[in-house]
């Protein structure tokens, strides 16, 4: 059996356009890790919780039973055991019952989330560093909602997501859940959240909604917050990729954003993920149909996922 070493210098030192039998090894090795690094890059991004729990539990009989809320996080939720975890939450909440942490948890784990985050959504491109909870955090005030958005993506796993990823982002996240989370169970638990009279009577038109979004980029950007003007811009060009920029700091995000799609749509690509490199050349054109790089690559990986299905 060669060494990790001897395996990670043949994974970088494959041809630009591989062999049957480099694609056939290329493809296994992501199927079964998830990533082929190269490049310094990886193409997935994991939060700090254990991406799998333990088959069989190493803890005394005693711990194990009554585990604290951080472990049932940590050890269940975040990988994704949510019948394990749930059964946890609630012997948890038999000994804790004014444990409202505990208690948003369960609401998390059991309510319908299509219902409570709604249906309307809008797509957000996962960068390298994001997990569920910084884009919980953003997006719905609250990194602990982690839970109920990797639900709402149909997540069996939240410790796990691949760059490149493409996520739904409800409209309305923010108002998701109440501040006060009531017991998980009766009437009261299947209830929707109220929609503001603001909200449901007078809704944004795509075009003024990212103009907006742009608007409130450029803002960010001129306070030093340059990742968030980032995701900002990311947001105003998925509403309307045909959104030009109002100013040469907006023209600035936007050419930084579509070389950062590229670039990770090049990792992607030589990672033999072809699908979802494509997918993000298409993003890039639909935004700048004259990006050149994004139009060559795009050729190349056309070419080769045409190549392979000759073998």
């Amino acid at each position: 059996m060669d060494s990790p070493g001897r395996m990670a210098s043949a994974r970088h030192a494959r041809p630009w356009w591989p062999s049957t039998t480099l694609v056939a090894a290329a493809l296994a090795a992501v199927s079964v890790t998830g990533c082929v690094p190269l490049g310094g890059y990886s193409s997935v991004v994991v939060t700090p919780a254990p991406s799998s729990a333990p088959a069989v539990s190493t803890m005394p009989a005693a711990i194990s039973r009554n585990p604290s809320l951080a472990a049932i996080i940590d050890n269940q939720l975040q990988p994704g055991h949510y019948a394990e975890g749930e059964r946890s939450l609630r012997r948890y909440l038999k000994q804790h019952p004014g444990d409202r942490a505990a208690q948003g948890m369960l609401r998390q784990l059991t309510v319908d989330p299509e219902r409570r985050l709604g249906s309307r959504s809008h797509a957000h491109v996962v960068q390298a560093g994001e997990s569920y909870s910084t884009l919980a955090d953003r997006y719905l005030g609250d990194a602990s909602l982690f839970l109920i958005l990797a639900r709402y993506n149909g997540s069996t796993n939240p410790s796990l997501l691949r760059t490149g990823q493409t996520l739904r982002i409800p409209l309305s996240a923010r108002s998701a859940l109440p501040a006060t989370p009531t017991p998980a169970t009766g009437p009261a638990a299947a209830a929707p959240p109220a929609v503001s009279a603001d909200a449901a009577a007078a809704p944004e038109s795509p075009s003024a909604k990212a103009h907006r979004l742009q608007d409130e980029s450029v803002s960010l950007l001129s306070h030093g917050h340059t990742e968030q003007a980032l995701a900002r811009m990311d947001e105003a060009l998925t509403v309307d990729p045909q959104l030009k920029p109002t100013n040469s700091q907006a023209a600035t995000l936007r050419s930084q954003l579509l070389d950062s799609y590229h670039e990770r749509a090049v990792v992607l690509y030589r990672d033999q993920q072809l699908d979802q490199a494509i997918a993000l050349w298409n993003r890039v054109l639909a935004i700048a149909p004259d990006y050149e790089p994004a139009i060559a690559y795009r050729a190349r990986a056309l070419e080769l996922k045409q190549r392979l299905k000759q073998f």
